[in-house]
């Protein structure tokens, strides 16, 4: 008798603990941010698969930093996961320092970079350092390749050539989009062109193209190449509110080569959450950690819930 008495007993306390995790029905839509970089899609496509699997129903909004920032702050916003610092500090440490956004303290990310980057034949032809970026000028047309208006890369360009560094006070940024600078980076290579263009990894850029990253821009995108680390972002109030989606979250750990994985099928116009589920159908055993103590909306067992999803 008191084996079973001692077994419902523990039952009990884990169905409780297990109940406990569970959010509330009003944390069933999650808010993501992206800002158009293909590496934020897999990884926000990713997210959201496993969520879809947990019953919950994420959003994404495609926003530049600084409004995908303001709309954390005005509680529009829940998860944001491609804060690559130190590049993108500046724009977020305004809001960390009011108390508006919080940060997760293990990065989802390590080993990635953002800099500079020239096809490799430019660099052999001796375009190596952001120093000899102005040697090329003529070459170069003067300009330098950026993505979005807004982003934090575009930033630190307009802060060399505002401020002279390196001689470039003449060059002008040319702004489009992730996906407009990689059509000019690929069209001046295939006619042996010179172009500097922003670079960064995880991105299938690294395998698709060959180039070069510059070295020498350490008091601009950091050191090591502009070595990164990427963060997730959330309201702070939300790890209270939702503390099972907290707990994906904080779980949440990608690599380089995931990343690149599931972004090539992206570049070829598959939509993210169909490129992330096809990986993660390939690759459940990712899944093992990201959902350690993680619950579906309802409570139940979120390994199973999401493998089981992935199945059908």
């Amino acid at each position: 008798m008191k084996r079973q008495v001692a077994g419902i007993l523990a039952a009990i306390a884990a169905l409780s603990a297990q109940t406990a995790m569970a959010d509330d029905a009003s944390c069933k839509t999650v808010r993501f941010a992206d800002v158009g970089w293909s590496d934020i899609a897999a990884t926000t496509g990713m997210a959201s698969v496993v969520l879809e699997g947990l019953g919950y129903k994420p959003t994404v909004t495609i926003a530049s930093i600084p409004i995908a920032f303001a709309g954390m702050k005005k509680k529009q916003i829940d998860v944001f996961l491609g804060y690559w610092n130190p590049s993108m500090t500046p724009q977020i440490e305004p809001f960390v320092k009011s108390g508006d956004i919080k940060v997760l303290d293990a990065p989802n990310l390590v080993g990635a970079k953002y800099t500079l980057a020239v096809p490799t034949y430019l660099f052999d032809k001796g375009l190596k350092t952001f120093a000899d970026i102005a040697k090329f000028e003529k070459e170069l047309g003067g300009k330098i390749y950026g993505i979005e208006p807004g982003n934090d890369g575009n930033a630190l360009i307009a802060g060399m050539i505002k401020d002279n560094k390196f001689g470039l006070k003449s060059f002008k940024m040319v702004e489009s989009s992730e996906a407009g600078m990689l059509i000019e980076a690929q069209r001046a290579i295939k006619k042996d062109q010179a172009i500097v263009f922003l670079g960064w990894e995880p991105h299938p850029m690294n395998v698709q193209m060959k180039m070069s990253y510059l070295s020498g821009g350490d008091d601009v995108f950091g050191p090591n190449l502009g070595e990164a680390k990427v963060y997730t972002a959330i309201p702070p109030s939300y790890e209270k509110k939702c503390p099972n989606v907290y707990a994906l979250l904080k779980n949440l750990q990608f690599s380089t080569d995931i990343e690149n994985q599931v972004m090539g099928p992206i570049l070829k116009k598959v939509k993210p959450n169909k490129a992330a589920k096809d990986f993660l159908a390939k690759n459940p055993a990712t899944l093992d950690k990201w959902l350690v103590g993680v619950t579906t909306l309802d409570g139940k067992p979120g390994l199973d819930a999401v493998k089981a999803a992935l199945a059908k």
